[in-house]
Parts: structure tokens; sequence; C-alpha cells
């Protein structure tokens, strides 16, 4: 019986084959690309630095490149004009985001910023992010918390003189106690016989969220061998996650409580936004606890990573080329002067500053391939079909690169900058560090003033070297990708000396 069977399956395969064909007559014009491999369709190709597997692809298929990922159809971008045309023309019928698995165990279901479906939740939590939450008006609320953990940090740096420090780690624990006083109103990076959990847990806790959110898991290439977990993954996401849904339990229950009990005492952090909101009878889409939950978890993570690697990337080609150090200097000198830290309300006044953050995020944008997006529905691009469900790509490391828009691309020349109405907020797109349009990255205001601030301080409070004997032909600038892409080797680094009068460290 099997026998016969395997010997008519061709025949059958051959007739739905010819029957499809028969009702769909017209193949798809799918954008140029190579020839798939079957079930891991172009996987092969993909090398440990995926950014720069597909700009070598795309030199070869064209700005409009059309791959599959196992099972998945992926189209990307990688010009200017591309990019225009899926991030602003069609950007409602890319507007969505793929479920993948880390979106389902890490993000409540996919009920984060980053990787929630386009939807009315989705809609109505954007507009609470940008217009109260993110907005300009809260940032301002909450800066003295950025004043007062930014000194902290440079009196650290002040003790540290003459002894070499791995950057990125600093600014981590920075940014991490940053945002755990805007988003939950304490800093839960220091030891507090009232926390739930101590600094060493809060902050592993988080460091396991960021490395298993940025693994590639085979089953979301190819979905029947999710269940499997052949890598482990989806085990690490769901130990991490209910350490951390406990964390968030914990917090809610304490914003609650103090409510219930009349001591509330009105708006003191992001968490009582939220709470307030959750409690408005007027909105369209009621936010549940597990959204509540996502949404905390977005904006405690929001900036933390990201804007640590953009400084260290900064630090890095700074001390690659220490005439642009002179230049900053010099700068903050003449505008700041020597008796005062710089505040951010003055970097509108620092354009070469902000010339060396934008020519860093150039060189290398710490999501060099923008979140994926999805197809909601068949639309047509240049010409080319891009079907339902597509995932869609972005490739802002080529465009970065590309020699038709920028003079000398591989090199760091802040300068190129000086006197251009280039901005990263999402308009020009021969620079898109945080993306563009609806999906573009909510935090994106906050984000450039941790990373230009920090940014900032480092070079108007201390003299750089490298450590030992190291000369800056020997410091690497090799990336490593996942989540974010950062670098390969972190940065050691030394200050040497304080260019400020000491009682500002203190």
């Amino acid at each position: 019986m099997w026998y016969s069977i395997l010997l008519f399956l061709p025949v059958l395969l051959l007739f739905f084959r010819r029957h499809y064909y028969s009702r769909n007559p017209k193949k798809p014009n799918l954008p140029p690309g190579p020839k798939p491999w079957p079930i891991i369709g172009n996987l092969n190709l993909i090398g440990p630095l995926p950014h720069i597997s597909i700009h070598s692809l795309s030199r070869k298929y064209g700005p409009l490149m059309h791959l599959k990922f196992g099972f998945d159809s992926v189209v990307v971008g990688s010009s200017v004009e591309v990019a225009e045309l899926l991030l602003k023309t069609h950007d409602l019928s890319f507007s969505s985001r793929p479920q993948l698995l880390a979106g389902k165990y890490l993000t409540y279901d996919y009920t984060g910023m980053g990787t929630a479906p386009y939807s009315p939740y989705w809609r109505q939590a954007r507009k609470i992010c940008v217009m109260e939450l993110l907005s300009p008006k809260r940032l301002d609320q909450f800066e003295y918390m950025r004043v007062e953990e930014r000194k902290l940090f440079l009196h650290d740096m002040f003790k540290s003189c003459s002894m070499p420090v791995q950057l990125k780690d600093r600014l981590y624990m920075l940014n991490l106690s940053t945002m755990s006083r805007m988003v939950l109103g304490k800093r839960y990076t220091e030891e507090d016989e009232n926390n739930i959990v101590t600094p060493k847990e809060f902050t592993e806790m988080l460091e396991e969220l960021f490395l298993v959110h940025g693994t590639l898991d085979i089953g979301d290439a190819i979905p029947w061998l999710a269940p499997l977990d052949l890598q482990g993954h989806v085990k690490r996401m769901k130990d991490v996650n209910r350490k951390l849904d406990r964390f968030y339990e914990h917090i809610l229950d304490e914003r609650y409580a103090r409510k219930k009990s009349g001591k509330d005492q009105g708006v003191n952090d992001m968490v009582d936004v939220l709470v307030q909101f959750a409690d408005d009878p007027t909105l369209e889409v009621k936010l549940e606890r597990h959204q509540l939950k996502a949404i905390i978890q977005d904006l405690l993570t929001a900036g933390t990573d990201t804007s640590a690697l953009n400084v260290e990337w900064a630090m890095s080609l700074l001390l690659k080329n220490p005439e642009a150090i002179q230049k900053a200097t010099e700068e903050l000198d003449r505008v700041i002067g020597r008796d005062r830290w710089v505040q951010e309300k003055d970097i509108v006044n620092l354009p070469y500053m902000q010339a060396i953050v934008k020519e860093t995020m150039r060189l290398h944008p710490v999501v060099p391939l923008l979140i994926p997006r999805v197809a909601r529905e068949d639309c047509k691009v240049a010409g080319y079909d891009i079907l339902k469900n597509s995932r869609v790509l972005i490739n802002i490391w080529t465009i970065g690169r590309d020699p038709t828009i920028w003079e000398k691309p591989n090199e760091f020349w802040p300068d190129r900058f000086i006197g251009k109405d280039i901005d990263v907020k999402g308009h020009d797109y021969e620079l898109l560090p945080f993306g563009s349009g609806r999906r573009m990255c909510l935090g994106y205001g906050l984000g450039l003033k941790l990373v230009q601030s920090s940014l900032a301080n480092l070079l108007h409070g201390f003299e750089w070297k490298l450590p030992g004997d190291m000369k800056r032909q020997d410091l690497d600038m090799e990336e490593r990708f996942g989540l974010t892409t950062c670098k390969k080797n972190p940065l050691v680094v030394v200050p040497t000396k304080p260019r400020l009068p000491h009682h500002l460290y203190s």
C-alpha cells in the first residue's frame, strides 16, 4: 500500500502544481535575488555579520533585493530611494512586525512597542508613549535625575583617573541607573534592603534579556523546528521572563497598594503615568496588566544598551582620530568654559559635537538592519511585487557607506555634517539610526540626550589615552552582531587627568 502511495506521489505533486498555476497563471514579479536552497533558503549566504553579508549581496542584485530565510520571504532595501519607498511612500503597508519567538516569550505575547503588530492597541500605546511618557515636557520633568546620575558617573570616572576602564560597562550602568529612576522611581542598581531584587540580580536579568533577545533562532526561519527548541533559546527566554515578571508584578502591586491607601503623591515616574492610563475608562483599548508590564520593560531597556554602545563607538573613533578630539575640546572650552559641566540644553550650541554623534551613527549604526517590519498586504514597490507577510529590512549600514552619497564614505570625518541640514529624526533617508515612519524608534529624543550629554561630558571632563603602550593604529573596530551591533573587543581606555576644577567632580 505505502509503496503504491509513494509511486503515485509525484503524479499528485504534478497535478497540484499544474492546478495551482492554472488558477494562478501569473507568477509574482519578485525583486532580484539569489536562488534559494530547499528548506534553508539563502541562510547559507548569511555570515556572522548579516548586514555585511547582505551588503555584498545587494552589490550584485541591486538596492531592492529578495531573499529567503528558511520559509520566510525577505525584502531588503539598500539605498536612499528604496528606503524612502518602503518607509514613507508605502509606510502603512509595512507598519507591522514579524511574529518571532523572542516577541512571544519576552514581550508578553507581542505587546511590547517594538514587537506588537499594527493594531488599535499598538496605535494607542504609541500615542501614550509619544504624547506622555517620552514627550519633551516629561523628559524635562525628569532631567534632574539624568543630571544626578551623570554626576555620579563622572565622579566615579574621576576616582579612576590613570587607571584602565572598560568604558561600555560604566556607560551601561549609568544608563541603567538613569532609566531605573525615570521609569521605576528608584535606583535598583544599588543596595537597598527594601528592593525585591539585589543590584546583581537586577543587572543580570536585564543582561540576559538583551542577550537572548538578540539570538537568531532557527525556529523563526523553519517553523516546524520551533517546538524542538534545538538551540535552547526558548527555555532561556521563558526562564528570564519568569524572573522579570516577578519583578514587574511587585512594581505594579506597590503602585496600586499606594494608590489604594491614599498615599499616592502624583506622577513621580513613568510607571505612575502608565497606572493612571490603565485606570482611564475613556481609552479606546483598555490597557491590561500584561501590556503594562511589556511597556515598563520597553521603557526600562530603551536606550540603556544602544546609548552605551553609541558612546563607546564614538570614543573608539575619536581615539583613532585625535585631531577630532582636539576640535571637540576646543569647541567645548569656547562654548562651555572650564568652570561647569555640559548641560543638555548646551548641545544645540555644539555643532561639532553633534557632528561627531551623527558620523558615529553613520559609520557604526548599532541596529544596522533596523528592526524588521512585515508586509500587511500585497503591494508593488519600484515595479516589483512584495507579497503579504514578507519581512522587510533596511540596510542602513550600506546606505551610510554609499559612495554616491558620502564623500570618503569609509573615513571618520565629522566635518561632513557642519553646515549641512541633515538630522537623525527620520526625515533624511541617508541617515536613519532610529528608523523612520510609523515604526520609528519612539525613544529617539531620549536616546540622543543620553548619547550627546554623556559623550560631551567625557570629553569635557577628562583627557584620554589607550592603555599601556597601545597605539591608535592597534585599536580594532571589529563588530559583533546581536540585538545590537557592538565592538567585538570592548574599548578599554584610560582617563589620564581631569580638565576641570576638582570641586566639580565631588
